[in-house]
């Protein structure tokens, strides 16, 4: 802390930070935040699953307004977007691919083993291979498990580093500069490595167990295949992960990749996938829009690249045109406008209908012209004429003087 607060009272145009720490910061005077013209969050999604939201609002508040502010994050939640609504001022939002979806550059296999050493059975016939081309990341959900596997790899000569969520943040950052530096090919870590880890030698990632959800699953795999690049992600999967099952293959079908017939069948055990994808024997049927997949032809089909380039340019354009929602706000206006349209008249016609409905009551225009036109009435007493107008009663009747007068 002590270095920290020495480095910012020295001067920082950069300052690289988490939000408790800068919060911190700022309360001990030691910096603040008058001068900034950039905020940029990253891993928005993340910071609220740790339950920063309150920090995020409030250094977004502590900024002077005149700020740009950006966001960035692999998947866009609820929580994530009214976030942007809230600290962004005419925001645009640029897709790269699908939101949600996993990158199609990285090469997806699914693996469905049977329970027991299947697993470790199939990694020591392909570990070799994967290697050879360079870098391999292997993900597991608990840290026992990491622990377990990666003394069984070390018990077979392999090279490797570790990394799980008890290791204090100068373990971490060794084992990371270390294999940044090639020092080992192998890593396995638990999901604090998916996400924030940049590293361009990453050719391979083994999900060797299913992720928690099918966002850490996207983030994942996304440790491969960035900037351009190509990678391989290997999932294996087995009966008792049978929950996981249909988000994964709504996953590949988002990513344009191919669906082995084995996981399909296994995903068919769950109910509700079943019952949302095959309705009224119309074939498939992709259902759950909060998910954030959709049909798209698999590989080796027809016009699948024209499609896949369809789609993303046409994403692309409506999220830069309008914002967040673009698609419902134009669907919107479109039926309040119909309906406006069908329901309403504006009020030049409305006079001009009526004042055409006055006319024909009135018989036309010689009943009309005769009943406008003023009436000449002969005088019936002596002292000249006297002309009346339209609806007289007569000529005007002499007062009687009273007797008072």
């Amino acid at each position: 802390m002590w270095e920290q607060s020495k480095a910012c009272q020295e001067g920082a145009e950069i300052i690289v930070a988490t939000p408790g720490r800068l919060i911190d910061l700022v309360k001990k005077k030691v910096t603040n935040l008058q001068r900034v013209t950039y905020l940029v969050f990253d891993e928005a999604d993340r910071m609220f699953d740790m339950g920063f939201e309150p920090q995020v609002r409030s250094i977004a508040n502590h900024v002077r307004p005149e700020r740009q502010t950006l966001l960035f994050s692999a998947t866009f939640r609820k929580r994530v977007e009214k976030l942007a609504r809230d600290i962004l001022a005419d925001p645009i939002r640029v897709l790269q691919g699908e939101v949600g979806e996993a990158n199609e550059d990285v090469t997806q296999v699914v693996e469905v083993l049977p329970l027991g050493p299947a697993k470790w059975t199939w990694l020591m016939r392909r570990l070799v291979s994967f290697t050879s081309e360079g870098s391999v990341l292997i993900f597991v959900t608990r840290k026992t498990n990491s622990e377990e596997l990666a003394t069984n790899l070390r018990a077979k000569d392999f090279p490797l580093g570790l990394m799980h969520g008890d290791m204090s943040q100068t373990e971490r950052n060794e084992i990371i500069s270390a294999f940044k530096k090639k020092e080992f090919p192998i890593l396995v870590a638990t999901d604090v490595a998916a996400r924030g880890l940049d590293i361009p030698h990453i050719k391979t990632v083994i999900n060797y167990d299913v992720a928690r959800d099918i966002d850490t699953h996207t983030h994942r795999i996304g440790r491969t295949g960035r900037a351009g690049t190509k990678g391989h992600a290997y999932t294996l999967i087995t009966e008792k992960d049978k929950e996981f099952a249909p988000h994964l293959v709504r996953n590949l079908e988002g990513a344009n990749q191919i669906v082995p017939q084995n996981l399909l069948e296994l995903a068919q055990k769950c109910a509700w996938f079943k019952k949302n994808r095959y309705k009224g024997g119309k074939g498939k049927v992709v259902a759950g829009r909060g998910l954030g997949c959709k049909e798209r032809p698999g590989l080796g089909s027809e016009n699948s690249t024209k499609v896949q380039d369809a789609i993303s340019l046409s994403s692309f354009r409506s999220a830069v045109g309008s914002g967040p929602q673009s698609d419902r706000l134009s669907s919107m206006k479109t039926a309040f406008y119909s309906q406006f349209k069908t329901s309403f008249v504006s009020a030049v016609e409305q006079d001009k209908s009526a004042s055409e409905e006055n006319y024909a009551a009135a018989g036309g225009a010689s009943q009309l012209n005769a009943a406008l036109q003023p009436q000449m009435i002969q005088p019936s007493g002596i002292g000249g004429a006297s002309r009346m107008g339209l609806g007289s009663e007569g000529p005007a009747k002499k007062k009687k003087k009273s007797r008072w007068d």
